[in-house]
């Protein structure tokens, strides 16, 4: 059997509490209190579920008193009954936010009853919708530790492998080009891995504020990503005015998936492939650009290619993840940047990303 939810009933009337009770016992809870205060010294010890308050009283108001419950127990459904049409305690009442419903004396103890058994449903509709946020937050960080985990236990196998693999491909005697197909699988499953984490953390974690110097960032980036390719040409034009504050963590973010992909979708026929990359950061924000002068992107894939596991179909049967510029528009949107992109087929790719300085926040 279900256990009867909690009402409070508060009015300076006794009459009006005995008929009450009387009326409700069976379906309720009932307790009673003929002033504030002594309707506060029962809320300090019970758990109640729907408050109502007359609104004429001595010491403090119906409207007053339910106000000062709301720390108390957030989750109540408050009802004001008020002796006559006093519209504007009504909508004072409502606009303050702590009631639910209103009635007027003298009552009709059907509407009454119906409006008794709405609140009752507002507050179970409250809890249960307490509980399943409860548990999806549970479920949510739960499946977010797991994600990490998996994430991180997974890379040790893989750069293992990919030792083997290198100390393999030392000796001349071994047919190379399969010890080339692992290798590439083993790099491209710890780049999707690696955008998992990046994902994690990008949602996860608040924006991270520093002071950056995009010259040391762009470079370190570069000297990372070039050995995908050893026969890129990279150029570089930073102009930095002043200081500027932003997330280093989703910079790099940012410019490492656009960067890696620059190189790893150059055309095949190509001898020399560039990858430009400028930077002009001022007071206000930092305007990045990277240009490619790879295989393009197809007009009408131009507006799917930020969305989650979106897959182009390329030319060069080097098909991505659908994930890293999933990430890269998650992290600006964290960082309130914007990004736009105009490609040519067969020509190049061009990104341009703002990001506001978060100097004078």
């Amino acid at each position: 059997m279900l256990e009867k939810l909690k009402v409070l009933y508060v009015d300076d009337e006794e009459n009006n509490l005995i008929s009450f009770q009387a009326y409700f016992k069976r379906q309720y809870q009932i307790y009673t209190a003929k002033g504030a205060l002594e309707a506060f010294g029962l809320l300090k010890d019970i758990e109640i579920n729907i408050i109502i308050t007359d609104q004429k009283m001595p010491v403090m108001t119906g409207i007053e008193f339910l106000e000062k419950t709301i720390d108390i127990y957030p989750d109540a459904v408050r009802l004001l009954i008020t002796g006559h049409a006093d519209l504007d305690s009504v909508i004072d009442a409502i606009n303050r936010g702590q009631v639910n419903k209103y009635v007027q004396k003298p009552w009709d103890w059907e509407k009454l009853n119906l409006i008794m058994e709405n609140c009752s449903d507002i507050y179970k509709s409250r809890v249960e919708l307490k509980l399943k946020n409860t548990e999806l937050l549970k479920t949510n960080d739960e499946l977010n530790r797991f994600i990490y985990s998996a994430s991180h236990d997974l890379r040790s196998p893989l750069m293992s492998i990919l030792g083997v693999v290198q100390l393999a491909k030392m000796d001349d005697s071994l047919d190379q080009e399969y010890f080339d197909i692992i290798e590439n699988s083993v790099l491209k499953l710890d780049k999707y891995i690696r955008n998992i984490i990046d994902y994690y953390q990008n949602s996860r974690s608040d924006e991270s504020l520093e002071n950056l110097n995009f010259n040391e960032l762009l470079h370190e980036i570069i000297d990372m990503l070039k050995n995908q390719d050893h026969s890129i040409k990279f150029v570089t034009d930073v102009k930095q005015k002043g200081e500027f504050i932003g997330d280093s963590f989703r910079l790099r973010v940012i410019l490492i998936n656009i960067i890696s992909n620059a190189i790893k979708y150059r055309k095949p026929s190509s001898e020399q492939h560039t990858v430009t990359v400028k930077i002009v950061s001022e007071n206000e924000s930092v305007n990045l650009q990277i240009i490619d002068s790879g295989i393009g992107i197809n007009p009408e894939h131009l507006p799917n290619i930020f969305k989650m596991f979106y897959r182009a179909q390329i030319s060069n049967n080097k098909q991505g993840s659908g994930i890293g510029l999933y990430i890269v528009k998650e992290s600006l949107d964290k960082i309130g940047g914007t990004i736009s992109v105009t490609s040519t087929p067969h020509v190049g790719t061009t990104f341009e990303i703002i990001i506001p300085n978060k100097i004078n926040p």
